[in-house]
């Protein structure tokens, strides 16, 4: 909802397109300065009031953009601003959220926990844009006033979660243990490859940064087309999810990884060279459920392989790993559509993420033939 309401809002001020863009820069930057501090927090304090403060910073945020634009003093560097807090409180957030999961649930049940968390996530996706659409039709306040209210209640709501009471660290901050998160993932090669191999993939398969190209002069669909093709990838991943949700993966787990990669790769292939909406809207789908299938394998394994004293930073790491991967896999592809055209470009990409999956599986046989999730 904020993300819809910022850019309308944005672009009326502003008018340009660049400005637009560097919305996405000013959240990045944020997770990117702060990944070696909220780790540490995450892994120091209660998780659980970690992720009921950062709402309330996003409640207070949401209402300061509804406030300003009621008030009439909104302008480009109070929106950027307000979004650079909405970034820090996200780069918080994530590590802390992430890492409660495994005090909220028993071991066994954790990924099918994971895919839950994520299920809710794509319905947010779905629902969450036309729904800021919606209010933003009444004005941008409304949007930016239910946008706050909602992470209120998501703050309620976190603050109400029954955990165990855990016994932080305690030990002095030292460089080693800020860096402490990175080295352990560089220590078990399942983590580094799990993570690695999603980095690249992502970074290459970048096609939904296209939509528009496609949408426009592609496919000839026009706004409400595009408006499919945004929703395509996430309904995808939302069917899957909750399939995961309800039948956990149990076995062939490093198999499973790489299938789901190559899948990913290939219908990134197949909406390039498509030419027809129906196909391209059951390619991205595709795509959006493989990649989810991914996503519950390597952030189960990090959370089950991971100490509990660990876990925030090393889901800080796997954080700036997928927010990494994401924007610059947006920037590159954008790059390459500007040098060779915009279907080569996903082409390319496609066939960049197979060529990825292949060369991981030699590069980490031990990922290959893994079974289980436990150790």
């Amino acid at each position: 909802m904020l993300g819809v309401a910022v850019g309308w809002q944005l672009y009326d001020l502003t008018g340009s397109a660049l400005d637009l863009g560097l919305v996405g820069l000013v959240q990045f930057v944020p997770m990117v300065l702060l990944t070696l501090v909220v780790g540490q927090v995450a892994d120091r304090s209660d998780r659980r009031l970690i992720v009921v403060g950062c709402e309330v910073v996003k409640a207070a945020a949401a209402g300061a953009l509804a406030l300003g634009t009621i008030g009439g003093w909104q302008s480009r560097t109070s929106i950027f601003t307000l979004v650079a807090l909405l970034g820090a409180a996200q780069a918080f957030e994530n590590p802390a959220m992430t890492a409660l999961v495994p005090e909220v649930v028993d071991r066994p049940r954790i990924a099918p926990a994971m895919a839950w968390v994520i299920s809710a996530g794509q319905t947010a996706q779905i629902v969450g844009p036309a729904l800021g659409g919606f209010l933003y039709a009444a004005g941008p306040g409304a949007a930016y006033f239910t946008a706050g209210a909602m992470a209120l209640l998501a703050g309620a709501l976190a603050a109400a979660v029954r955990v165990e009471r855990t016994v932080r660290l305690r030990e002095p901050v030292t460089l080693e243990s800020v860096f402490s998160g990175a080295a352990f993932i560089q220590s078990r090669r399942v983590l580094l490859g799990t993570m690695s191999l999603d980095l690249f993939a992502v970074l290459l398969g970048g096609a939904t940064a296209l939509l528009p190209v496609y949408a426009r002069d592609i496919l000839d669909v026009g706004p409400v087309g595009l408006g499919l093709l945004r929703s395509a990838p996430a309904l995808g991943a939302l069917i899957i999810s909750v399939f995961l949700a309800r039948y956990p993966l149990e076995r062939r787990i490093g198999l499973t990884l790489f299938r789901s990669v190559i899948v990913f790769g290939v219908a990134t292939v197949v909406f390039g060279v498509s030419t027809n909406v129906v196909l391209s809207l059951i390619a991205l789908t595709i795509l959006g459920a493989a990649d989810v299938v991914s996503m519950v394998i390597r952030v189960s394994l990090a959370q089950i392989r991971t100490p509990d004293a660990m876990r925030g930073r090393v889901s800080a790491v796997h954080s700036l790993f997928t927010g990494t991967s994401n924007q610059l896999g947006a920037f590159e592809s954008g790059v390459v559509a500007a040098l060779v055209g915009t279907v080569p470009s996903v082409v390319i990409g496609g066939l960049g993420t197979i060529l990825v999956a292949a060369l991981w599986m030699a590069l980490f046989p031990e990922l290959r033939r893994l079974g289980r999730f436990e150790e």
